[in-house]
């Protein structure tokens, strides 16, 4: 599958013929004067400093994938004491009231060590689902662009990020499913798993496979929107930031700058994330803690407001979370030297057609 696409990576929509991507902006490639030849090595030269690889091969992909493993990994990790109380307030919100006093009534119980149940789990699940989630949205937002063509991926272009975040979601909650079955059940369910490895032959023998994946569906129905959301909320912003509100082009800006813009254009994606996705995360909660129990089920039975329950700690989490997840993917591109295009312009085709060029 990669093989098929990568030949096609210098026609994607944010690579222009005449126009090579930089790091720091958009260059125009270096026309010296002397025999083509001396200029095509001189071209390539540049390319090998400038990058480790080239934009869509298979090393870029494998990278990519790196980073996003990193990113999820590491930050769903970092926020397990969150995560568990926000759980149990979804599941039991008569003994977990607000997020004050279920770190309160976990802590009385638990200990300290028990706000860290189901970090094994957590680490192992996102960061598969880190893997797949950036890997194929890479993969997904050249083909789809080649489909599309130069002139319109540009102008469908937020339709552009929808379709390749929900393709490389499907996939990653398939990755993510099992480990996040496990987690609930650790987090959850008092007395039943302390650890990963306790938790997981015993699912296996009171509900056999299914237990692991019958909250796939759920978490198709959290996790899409919740990935549209987070990946093209954040390409618009980043280019709105660069358009509207950073001072100079971001040609002009530092490494730092950029992360900068990164980090708050994650932010802002992860508000929206977080209420796009919390109903049907409200669902997944209740499905993995109960046996028997159907989706539509705890719907019913949870009534509008009760999907609603830990909203104001999944937007705490989920905001921090998206906006370091970005930081530290993009900081992994910056690290290995991998191609960053800047945001999107309008092709001259397309201006010449509009009257947009004399």
């Amino acid at each position: 599958m990669f093989s098929s696409i990568a030949p096609l990576a210098r026609l994607n929509p944010f690579y222009a013929p005449h126009f090579q991507p930089a790091q720091d902006g958009v260059r125009k490639r270096a026309e010296p004067a002397g025999p083509p030849a001396t200029r095509r090595s001189l071209a390539a030269a540049s390319a090998a400093e400038e990058y480790s690889c080239e934009y869509g091969s298979l090393k870029f992909y494998a990278l990519c994938g790196v980073g996003g493993v990193l990113s999820c990994g590491l930050t769903h990790t970092a926020v397990v004491p969150l995560d568990l109380v926000k759980c149990r307030m979804q599941v039991d919100p008569q003994k977990y009231k607000s997020i004050f006093n279920g770190f309160s009534v976990t802590v009385k119980e638990d200990g300290v060590r028990g706000l860290a149940k189901g970090w094994a789990p957590t680490f192992i699940g996102y960061s598969m689902q880190g893997l797949c989630k950036f890997g194929f949205y890479e993969v997904f937002k050249i083909l789809y662009g080649n489909m599309l063509g130069e002139e319109n991926a540009y102008l469908w272009r937020t339709s552009l990020y929808l379709a390749a975040s929900a393709s490389a979601e499907f996939f990653a909650d398939i990755a993510l499913a099992p480990m996040e079955a496990a987690k609930v059940r650790i987090q959850t369910q008092p007395g039943y798993a302390n650890t990963l490895r306790q938790a997981v032959p015993k699912m296996f023998g009171e509900e056999g496979i299914w237990a692991f994946y019958k909250g796939v569906a759920p978490l198709w129905m959290r996790q899409i929107p919740y990935t549209m959301m987070k990946f093209a909320c954040f390409e618009r912003t980043v280019e709105a930031l660069y358009k509207y509100v950073v001072p100079k082009p971001r040609s002009e800006c530092t490494k730092p700058e950029q992360l900068v813009v990164t980090f708050i254009a994650g932010y802002i994606a992860g508000v929206f994330c977080a209420i796009v996705s919390h109903p049907a995360d409200s669902v997944v909660s209740v499905l993995n803690k109960e046996k028997g129990s159907s989706a539509s089920q705890v719907l019913m039975r949870l009534g509008f407001k009760g999907v609603w329950k830990g909203l104001f700690a999944r937007i705490i989490m989920i905001g921090t979370l998206t906006a370091l997840q970005w930081f530290i993917y993009d900081s992994v591109k910056v690290y290995f030297r991998l191609p960053r295009p800047p945001p999107p312009e309008m092709p001259e085709s397309l201006k010449k057609k509009l009257g947009l060029t004399e």
